[in-house]
């Protein structure tokens, strides 16, 4: 059975009517797609943050552990070396070995924590060192490492 109309002398077939507009679904589409590459982007920055933690580790620890070392063995001029522009800036070549060299002297060390974390992007070493001087007392330290000009350096005061 088929329905028709007449209309003003002539046979009309039936149509569909038109489908309304959905701003509101598009809306939701893009907005979801916003959502979607927003998280994709803060992803890539949390695993390039965990990476860039993770392979500094090592090179912090070795800093400090030859900054020990060398202090250990009498080495100040090696030590200082490996200090960071602002602790230069406090201390002079010269101040830094006697300030080292007053009794008693570290005669010994032990690394017991090394923790990296970054701070507005920057990779931010922290060394837990239990000093060891002369005559057998012992302490620990935190020595804070950073990195300048691609190289990791101690920064603070370790003493």
């Amino acid at each position: 059975m088929r329905i028709r109309s007449q209309v003003m002398g002539g046979e009309q077939a039936w149509t569909r009517p038109a489908r309304p507009r959905r701003p509101v679904r598009t809306g939701l589409l893009l907005g979801g797609l916003t959502m979607a590459l927003c998280l994709v982007g803060v992803a890539g920055l949390g695993a390039w943050n965990v990476q860039v933690v993770m392979q500094a580790g090592g090179p912090v620890r070795e800093t400090a552990d030859g900054f020990f070392r060398e202090l250990s063995a009498g080495e100040v001029d090696r030590a200082y070396d490996r200090l960071c522009d602002q602790a230069r800036g406090r201390w002079s070549e010269v101040g830094f070995a006697g300030w080292v060299k007053t009794p008693p002297v570290v005669s010994g060390y032990e690394i017991l924590d090394v923790s990296v974390r970054t701070k507005a992007g920057r990779p931010i070493g922290e060394v837990t060192v239990r000093v060891t001087r002369e005559g057998g007392a012992a302490e620990e330290r935190r020595l804070p490492v950073v990195k300048e000009d691609g190289e990791w350096r101690v920064c603070g005061d370790p003493f």
